[in-house]
């Protein structure tokens, strides 16, 4: 895993929170519901290719 890589997650957890608080502080719930859930599933798009390569390793690993 690249240490770029856990940069780019901490910078868009940032990003989300600030923009999550004032959109909740502005009176969009949905706004900011919707900034949180789009967050996360481009967090999620870049951590599924490393946890794919995982499981295939650890299928190599005890494969008889």
């Amino acid at each position: 895993m690249e240490v770029g890589l856990i940069f780019k997650i901490a910078a868009v957890g940032i990003l989300v929170s600030v923009l999550s608080q004032v959109l909740k502080h502005s009176g969009r719930e949905e706004q900011a519901f919707l900034t949180s859930l789009a967050g996360l599933l481009l967090v999620l798009y870049w951590i599924v290719p490393y946890i794919a390569d995982l499981f295939e390793t650890m299928k190599r690993m005890f494969a008889l």
